[in-house]
């Protein structure tokens, strides 16, 4: 058990995504279809302009910080399925602020909103850490359902508010660049790509989150309670308290997310048919980045690449942009079954330890004979 669990988890990772990729290459093949040609057309269509790698930098935005909120739940041992919910009220609470008041100074507005979004996360994220330090609730049951309580009673919020803030009937209207995170700058640096401010906040937010979970008491706690709950109690570390903290950092980190989707990346509020899919890719950027904070970055670039990338597949090669999920899919897959992946690993290194040792008997076979 102890050699199985000797890999270090970015070897794991890598082989992970190699074994996804090659399933998504395996799928081509069997489709008619390139593999070869097929990843080139996704890599030239992620990163083949700076235009390109600006929407894989905004893409990587909102990951980096749901993924940031899982890892900080999970480091208290809890699993937090609610990010789609927690972006989805961020969203909806910065956006709407901004639209209510427009007339307000932007240097004023755009950060009490991102704070106001940041907070709406954060009470979607206390809500169930609360309900499982006071009555033991599993908090993957009620992440859930308030994922489904975020996504209809958003929309029914998004839909009755005043006409005069309004584009359609499902849809507001939509924010100008003062009144967003738009950063003309950094637009002009990557040939009007929607690259805004939000990412900068995210990479400080993911440096501030690293520095709290590993150099302070809190993060301490915090990690001590998600590895062994009685010792931390034994200790005088109150899990209930860790629990509630941990989650509410959690839906934060979501929160903000949704504050940048809103007023960086699409300057509206509109009903969702489905929960945000950055809260559930946020999920699959955590695991891959399997514990490392550093390995967000790495991990929220390799799904953003693939998500934009794959957006070209169609139009250069015929590929359907779906393999991309398959591709996406099959490395969660591998990542999750990490335990066969270091399994195989160990039955290898058996093999060429057997192998080893074969040579050396043969060669001291021969040493003796010429001894003899």
């Amino acid at each position: 058990m102890n050699k199985i669990n000797s890999y270090s988890t970015g070897l794991v990772a890598g082989l992970a995504v190699f074994f996804g990729l090659m399933v998504g290459a395996i799928i081509m093949l069997i489709s008619g279809f390139n593999p070869v040609t097929g990843y080139i057309s996704l890599l030239q269509s992620a990163l083949g302009s700076s235009l390109n790698i600006g929407e894989v930098l905004r893409a990587m935005t909102p990951l980096i910080l749901t993924a940031a909120g899982f890892l900080v739940a999970q480091a208290a041992g809890f699993f937090n399925i609610g990010l789609s919910g927690q972006v989805w009220v961020g969203w909806i609470a910065s956006t709407w602020f901004v639209l209510a008041n427009q007339g307000m100074n932007p240097w004023i507005l755009i950060p009490v909103a991102v704070i106001i979004g940041a907070l709406g996360g954060a009470v979607m994220g206390y809500i169930p850490g609360w309900l499982r330090a006071q009555f033991g609730a599993s908090e993957v049951i009620t992440t859930i359902m308030l994922n489904y309580i975020a996504l209809y009673g958003g929309n029914a919020i998004v839909q009755g508010l005043p006409n005069k803030l309004m584009a359609t009937t499902d849809m507001t209207k939509t924010l100008g660049n003062s009144d967003s995170l738009r950063w003309d700058f950094l637009s002009n640096l990557t040939g009007g790509s929607r690259l805004n401010i939000g990412f900068i906040i995210a990479v400080v937010a993911l440096l501030a989150i690293w520095f709290i979970m590993k150099r302070t008491t809190l993060g301490f706690e915090i990690r001590a309670v998600g590895l062994n709950p009685n010792a931390a109690r034994y200790a005088g570390m109150s899990a209930k308290r860790n629990a509630i903290t941990a989650m509410t950092i959690s839906g934060t980190l979501a929160g903000l997310a949704g504050a940048t989707e809103g007023l960086g990346t699409y300057l509206n509020i509109f009903s969702q048919s489905a929960a945000p899919q950055v809260g559930y890719d946020g999920m699959a950027v955590a695991l891959l980045a399997s514990g490392s904070f550093l390995g967000i970055i790495f991990a929220a670039f390799l799904f953003s690449v693939l998500s934009v990338g794959g957006l070209g597949m169609p139009l250069a090669t015929g590929v359907p942009t779906e393999l991309v999920s398959v591709v996406t899919a099959s490395i969660i897959f591998f990542i999750g079954a990490n335990y066969l992946i270091r399994l195989i690993l160990v039955k290898l290194d058996e093999d060429d330890s057997k192998d080893k040792d074969k040579k050396k008997k043969k060669a001291i076979k021969a040493n003796q004979k010429e001894a003899k």
